[in-house]
């Protein structure tokens, strides 16, 4: 196996790991709420606010 396969295969099953660690996170968690909370705090900003709902509404194709 060539050396570039096999890092796109090492990095595709980091990204799984922490997608999965990101969905044990969020079990039971309004995503909505957590948002809020999370631009309460500045942990957000307003601009990674806007291009989060940007990202939700290509993929829901609703208006957030």
């Amino acid at each position: 196996m060539n050396m570039n396969l096999m890092q796109l295969f090492g990095n595709v099953q980091n990204f799984q790991k922490q997608f999965q660690n990101f969905q044990n996170q969020m079990m039971g968690v309004n995503p909505q709420q957590k948002v809020q909370e999370l631009l309460n705090s500045g942990q957000m900003s307003q601009q990674q606010f806007n291009q989060l709902r940007a990202i939700v509404n290509q993929l829901t194709g609703k208006r957030m």
